[in-house]
């Protein structure tokens, strides 16, 4: 039986979501937890593979377990191994050859940022503190530019092939947009075919030094052509970031 998990976690304490030998990471855990409920080996398959101190709410896996398999018992069993920071929201038969990564159509992240002069240690571990103040308008104003198909080499970090080819960083975004959400709260949130990586936390950071006036709206245009990674100082933090959904067709 394929099936398809929806996972939330707290990505504060893990290396990321791939397994990674030596090191505690979100899939490793649930890979682990799956195979001793499963009583079997277990090879999942994310949409996305969150960074080191990323979140997710919607995170989604598929994998193979046996067709008499109580997808409700084994849910309830992860659970009460993983929490609290690893949750599987939903567990549920798939379709027959269903690939979480390659058949999804979008993912949406989240980037929230308490923007107050004040911290709240309620909200340090899933919030990037700003304490100067921001313009909503001129970010909103400065991402209409990456909305649509573009070259994010400015905004991702080179990678390579196994052969040693240079991965593509052309990607397209379907919107990208901030909202206020909650007093003293604000919400990037940005939804694209895919990502290449540290991309999120790459656009989000130039779009606050624009809130915050270091640059002017128009600089992300400028930034987005020049296809140049230098031209982006500030990295957003990890923690402020959340895998929020992802869309299949």
């Amino acid at each position: 039986m394929r099936v398809r998990a929806t996972v939330a976690y707290n990505g504060q304490s893990f290396h990321g979501f791939a397994i990674n030998e030596g090191v505690r990471t979100i899939g490793g855990d649930l890979t682990e937890a799956l195979a001793r409920c499963l009583r079997q080996p277990v090879e999942l398959t994310c949409a996305g593979r969150t960074d080191t101190g990323v979140h997710a709410w919607g995170q989604v896996v598929s994998f193979d377990a046996p067709s008499d398999a109580d997808l409700l018992r084994i849910r309830t069993a992860v659970n009460r191994m993983l929490a609290p920071p690893i949750a599987i929201r939903a567990l549920e038969a798939a379709p027959a050859g269903f690939d979480a990564r390659f058949d999804a159509t979008s993912r949406t992240y989240r980037y929230t940022v308490l923007n107050r002069d004040v911290p709240d240690p309620f909200l340090a571990a899933t919030t990037w503190h700003c304490p100067q103040p921001l313009d909503n308008d001129a970010m909103n104003t400065a991402a209409r530019a990456i909305v649509g198909e573009h070259d994010f080499s400015s905004f991702c970090r080179r990678q390579l092939t196994a052969a040693g080819t240079e991965k593509p960083r052309v990607r397209v975004v379907k919107r990208a947009e901030w909202q206020a959400a909650g007093q003293d709260l604000l919400r990037f949130e940005i939804e694209a075919s895919s990502f290449c990586h540290q991309m999120v936390r790459s656009i989000t950071g130039a779009l606050v030094d624009i809130g915050a006036a270091r640059n002017p709206p128009e600089a992300m245009a400028a930034i987005l052509a020049a296809k140049d990674r230098s031209g982006v100082g500030n990295l957003a933090p990890p923690h402020g970031l959340c895998l929020w959904s992802v869309s299949y067709s």
